[in-house]
Protein backbone atom coordinates (compact mmCIF):
# COMPACT_ATOMS: atom_id res chain seq x y z
CA UNK A 1 0.00 0.00 0.00
CA UNK A 2 2.62 2.60 0.85
CA UNK A 3 4.68 1.76 -2.32
CA UNK A 4 1.66 2.07 -3.85
CA UNK A 5 1.05 5.51 -2.81
CA UNK A 6 4.63 6.43 -3.37
CA UNK A 7 4.69 5.05 -6.87
CA UNK A 8 1.49 7.08 -7.67
CA UNK A 9 2.96 10.43 -5.78
CA UNK A 10 5.96 9.81 -8.11
CA UNK A 11 3.71 9.98 -10.92
CA UNK A 12 1.99 12.99 -10.19
CA UNK A 13 5.25 15.15 -9.31
CA UNK A 14 6.63 13.94 -13.07
CA UNK A 15 2.87 15.18 -14.29
CA UNK A 16 3.27 18.80 -12.59
CA UNK A 17 6.71 19.01 -13.57
CA UNK A 18 6.03 17.99 -17.26
CA UNK A 19 2.82 20.50 -17.41
CA UNK A 20 5.03 23.78 -15.60
CA UNK A 21 8.13 22.81 -18.33
CA UNK A 22 5.28 22.65 -21.03
CA UNK A 23 4.14 26.44 -19.98
CA UNK A 24 7.80 28.16 -19.40
CA UNK A 25 8.39 26.55 -23.19
CA UNK A 26 5.85 28.03 -24.60
CA UNK A 27 5.40 31.67 -22.72
CA UNK A 28 9.44 32.29 -23.18
CA UNK A 29 9.56 31.37 -26.84
CA UNK A 30 5.93 33.61 -26.89
CA UNK A 31 8.35 36.42 -24.93
CA UNK A 32 11.29 36.52 -27.76
CA UNK A 33 8.58 36.99 -30.48
CA UNK A 34 6.86 39.93 -28.14
CA UNK A 35 9.83 41.64 -29.14
CA UNK A 36 9.05 42.34 -32.99
CA UNK A 37 7.76 45.87 -33.59
CA UNK A 38 4.18 46.80 -33.27
CA UNK A 39 2.64 43.28 -32.97
CA UNK A 40 4.37 41.88 -30.69
CA UNK A 41 2.93 43.40 -27.33
CA UNK A 42 0.06 41.23 -28.17
CA UNK A 43 2.12 38.41 -28.34
CA UNK A 44 4.21 39.11 -25.00
CA UNK A 45 1.45 39.69 -22.82
CA UNK A 46 0.36 35.66 -23.61
CA UNK A 47 4.14 34.88 -22.92
CA UNK A 48 3.65 37.07 -19.63
CA UNK A 49 0.49 34.83 -18.72
CA UNK A 50 1.93 31.54 -19.79
CA UNK A 51 5.31 32.47 -17.74
CA UNK A 52 4.18 33.56 -14.72
CA UNK A 53 1.99 30.03 -14.61
CA UNK A 54 4.62 28.37 -15.18
CA UNK A 55 6.50 29.82 -12.47
CA UNK A 56 3.86 29.72 -10.15
CA UNK A 57 3.60 25.61 -10.67
CA UNK A 58 7.91 25.32 -10.60
CA UNK A 59 7.10 27.14 -6.94
CA UNK A 60 5.19 24.59 -5.91
CA UNK A 61 6.83 21.98 -7.33
CA UNK A 62 10.20 22.57 -5.85
CA UNK A 63 8.29 24.09 -2.59
CA UNK A 64 9.77 27.60 -2.89
CA UNK A 65 7.34 30.55 -3.45
CA UNK A 66 10.46 32.42 -4.21
CA UNK A 67 10.18 31.46 -7.58
CA UNK A 68 7.01 32.81 -8.03
CA UNK A 69 6.96 35.61 -6.00
CA UNK A 70 10.17 37.29 -7.40
CA UNK A 71 8.69 36.60 -10.75
CA UNK A 72 5.49 38.55 -9.31
CA UNK A 73 6.83 41.13 -8.04
CA UNK A 74 9.26 41.63 -11.50
CA UNK A 75 6.00 41.81 -14.03
CA UNK A 76 4.45 44.43 -11.86
CA UNK A 77 7.85 46.46 -11.86
CA UNK A 78 7.51 46.26 -16.20
CA UNK A 79 3.85 47.43 -15.64
CA UNK A 80 4.57 50.57 -13.61
CA UNK A 81 7.68 51.09 -15.61
CA UNK A 82 5.73 50.90 -18.92
CA UNK A 83 3.34 53.21 -17.39
CA UNK A 84 6.13 55.61 -16.33
CA UNK A 85 7.13 55.28 -19.54
CA UNK A 86 3.96 56.53 -21.50
CA UNK A 87 3.96 59.45 -19.00
CA UNK A 88 6.95 60.63 -19.75
CA UNK A 89 6.28 60.22 -23.74
CA UNK A 90 3.18 62.32 -23.06
CA UNK A 91 5.89 64.85 -21.47
CA UNK A 92 7.76 64.99 -24.14
CA UNK A 93 5.19 65.20 -27.17
CA UNK A 94 2.99 67.86 -25.08
CA UNK A 95 6.48 70.07 -24.29
CA UNK A 96 8.69 69.58 -27.75
CA UNK A 97 6.94 68.30 -30.35
CA UNK A 98 3.66 69.92 -30.58
CA UNK A 99 5.51 72.77 -29.98
CA UNK A 100 8.24 72.38 -32.81
CA UNK A 101 7.14 74.46 -35.75
CA UNK A 102 6.76 78.01 -33.56
CA UNK A 103 10.04 77.45 -30.87
CA UNK A 104 9.91 81.25 -30.00
CA UNK A 105 6.73 79.99 -28.35
CA UNK A 106 8.70 78.17 -25.87
CA UNK A 107 7.09 78.99 -22.44
CA UNK A 108 6.66 77.91 -19.04
CA UNK A 109 4.35 75.34 -19.92
CA UNK A 110 6.81 73.44 -22.17
CA UNK A 111 9.18 73.25 -19.86
CA UNK A 112 6.85 71.69 -16.75
CA UNK A 113 6.17 69.41 -19.79
CA UNK A 114 9.26 68.62 -20.51
CA UNK A 115 10.30 68.13 -16.27
CA UNK A 116 7.47 65.78 -16.11
CA UNK A 117 8.49 64.01 -18.87
CA UNK A 118 12.31 63.38 -17.63
CA UNK A 119 11.44 62.42 -14.00
CA UNK A 120 8.75 59.92 -15.37
CA UNK A 121 11.37 58.67 -17.79
CA UNK A 122 13.78 58.37 -14.55
CA UNK A 123 11.53 56.23 -12.55
CA UNK A 124 10.53 54.25 -15.65
CA UNK A 125 14.54 53.41 -15.80
CA UNK A 126 14.33 52.60 -12.28
CA UNK A 127 11.16 50.18 -12.19
CA UNK A 128 12.10 48.93 -15.09
CA UNK A 129 16.05 47.79 -13.17
CA UNK A 130 13.83 46.33 -10.23
CA UNK A 131 11.79 44.31 -12.39
CA UNK A 132 15.08 42.84 -13.81
CA UNK A 133 16.52 42.09 -10.40
CA UNK A 134 13.56 40.47 -9.10
CA UNK A 135 13.31 38.19 -12.07
CA UNK A 136 16.85 37.42 -11.80
CA UNK A 137 16.27 36.33 -8.24
CA UNK A 138 13.74 33.81 -9.64
CA UNK A 139 15.92 32.48 -12.37
CA UNK A 140 18.97 32.28 -10.07
CA UNK A 141 16.61 29.62 -7.87
CA UNK A 142 15.27 27.73 -10.52
CA UNK A 143 18.89 27.29 -11.65
CA UNK A 144 19.59 26.24 -8.25
CA UNK A 145 16.87 23.67 -8.33
CA UNK A 146 17.55 22.53 -11.60
CA UNK A 147 21.44 23.04 -12.20
CA UNK A 148 20.99 24.41 -15.19
CA UNK A 149 23.24 26.92 -15.26
CA UNK A 150 21.19 28.85 -17.98
CA UNK A 151 19.23 30.32 -16.29
CA UNK A 152 21.72 31.78 -14.14
CA UNK A 153 23.12 32.96 -17.36
CA UNK A 154 19.83 34.27 -18.34
CA UNK A 155 19.39 36.16 -15.16
CA UNK A 156 22.98 37.91 -15.47
CA UNK A 157 22.55 38.98 -18.89
CA UNK A 158 18.91 40.38 -18.10
CA UNK A 159 20.05 42.21 -15.15
CA UNK A 160 22.86 43.83 -16.90
CA UNK A 161 20.98 44.38 -19.77
CA UNK A 162 18.09 46.17 -18.41
CA UNK A 163 21.16 48.68 -16.87
CA UNK A 164 21.57 49.35 -20.29
CA UNK A 165 19.09 49.86 -21.89
CA UNK A 166 20.00 53.46 -22.52
CA UNK A 167 22.06 51.88 -25.02
CA UNK A 168 21.07 49.22 -27.89
CA UNK A 169 23.63 46.89 -26.46
CA UNK A 170 21.34 46.52 -23.47
CA UNK A 171 18.25 45.69 -25.44
CA UNK A 172 20.71 42.94 -27.48
CA UNK A 173 21.68 41.57 -24.14
CA UNK A 174 18.09 41.38 -22.75
CA UNK A 175 16.66 39.43 -26.07
CA UNK A 176 20.20 37.55 -25.52
CA UNK A 177 18.98 36.46 -21.58
CA UNK A 178 15.57 35.29 -22.78
CA UNK A 179 17.16 33.15 -25.27
CA UNK A 180 19.01 31.41 -23.01
CA UNK A 181 16.17 31.31 -20.50
CA UNK A 182 14.13 29.41 -23.65
CA UNK A 183 17.28 26.80 -23.44
CA UNK A 184 16.81 26.07 -19.98
CA UNK A 185 13.30 25.97 -20.00
CA UNK A 186 13.92 22.62 -22.79
CA UNK A 187 16.86 21.27 -21.06
CA UNK A 188 15.59 21.42 -17.32
CA UNK A 189 14.85 17.82 -15.95
CA UNK A 190 13.03 16.85 -13.01
CA UNK A 191 14.63 15.83 -9.92
CA UNK A 192 16.39 12.01 -10.31
CA UNK A 193 14.34 9.35 -8.59
CA UNK A 194 17.44 7.16 -8.40
CA UNK A 195 19.22 7.87 -5.22
CA UNK A 196 16.69 5.74 -3.17
CA UNK A 197 15.37 2.61 -2.79
CA UNK A 198 11.51 3.16 -3.72
CA UNK A 199 12.91 5.00 -6.91
CA UNK A 200 12.02 8.19 -5.64
CA UNK A 201 13.40 11.50 -4.31
CA UNK A 202 10.88 14.62 -3.40
CA UNK A 203 12.34 17.62 -4.26
CA UNK A 204 14.26 20.03 -2.20
CA UNK A 205 11.93 21.84 0.56
CA UNK A 206 14.44 24.35 1.76
CA UNK A 207 14.12 27.88 0.70
CA UNK A 208 16.86 28.85 -1.72
CA UNK A 209 19.06 31.71 -0.45
CA UNK A 210 18.23 34.39 -3.07
CA UNK A 211 20.74 36.36 -4.99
Amino acid sequence: MIMEIKVRRKKEMGTSFEYSKTLAMEGSILLVFGLIPYVGWAIGIVGIVLLLRAMREFANYYQDNGIYNNASTGVKYYVVALIALAVSAAGFIVGFVFNFPNMSAFGVGNVVSLTVGLVFLVLAFAFFILASFHLRRSLNILAQKTGEHSFETAGTLLWVGSILTILIVGLLLIFIAWIFAVIGFFTMKPPHYASQPNGYTQPSTQPSSEV
